[in-house]
């Protein structure tokens, strides 16, 4: 699904362009056969400005969710275009449908945010969080512009340092670990 840096990087422009109009993104990750998003769908006032934009009646709409769904199908099929013309393929490059999952405790919302940054590690991308180049986890250490929610993932450990303390322990850990600074 992704060869190289410039696949990464379109694929991101496109999540850009496509979910974030309608979504708050708080962790991805983006490995070479799969990758992982934490978001939240925007309240409906977010959306109609959203869909405004891009020229659709939200508020007419029969099914809103299957506008969100929409997103989503654009961005795989304007990804899959550019990926099948740059390597001279044919056919479907995602799976279908893609996954979601509720987040429905505090105590797995943590686990979330650490199991996508420490999944490079886990399929052997990587030897650490911090050597995988294409997650979140860098841009919510830094200070650099983001468009994640960067402050509220930081409030949500109790800081930065919290933050990075969690994400050195092992998936197998992190239980223990959340004990201690809870």
């Amino acid at each position: 699904m992704f060869r190289n840096d410039n696949n990464f990087n379109f694929f991101l422009l496109q999540w850009a362009k496509y979910i974030l109009p309608i979504a708050d993104a708080f962790a991805y990750c983006l490995m070479p056969n799969h990758f992982h998003f934490l978001i939240a769908i925007k309240d409906n006032e977010e959306l109609k400005k959203a869909f405004s934009t891009l020229k659709i009646d939200w508020e007419g709409s029969e099914d809103q969710s299957n506008l969100i769904s929409k997103q989503f199908s654009n961005l795989f099929n304007s990804y899959a275009k550019a990926y099948n013309k740059m390597y001279d393929r044919r056919g479907s490059l995602f799976n279908r449908p893609f996954k979601s999952k509720v987040i429905n405790s505090n105590h797995y919302l943590t686990k979330v945010i650490h199991y996508i940054h420490h999944n490079p590690v886990h399929h052997g991308f990587t030897d650490t969080i911090e050597a995988w180049p294409y997650s979140s986890y860098h841009a919510l250490i830094s200070e650099k512009n983001t468009q994640l929610k960067r402050d509220y993932i930081h409030s949500w450990f109790g800081d930065l340092a919290v933050f990075k303390d969690l994400h050195k322990a092992p998936l197998k850990k992190l239980e223990i670990l959340e004990s201690l600074y809870t």
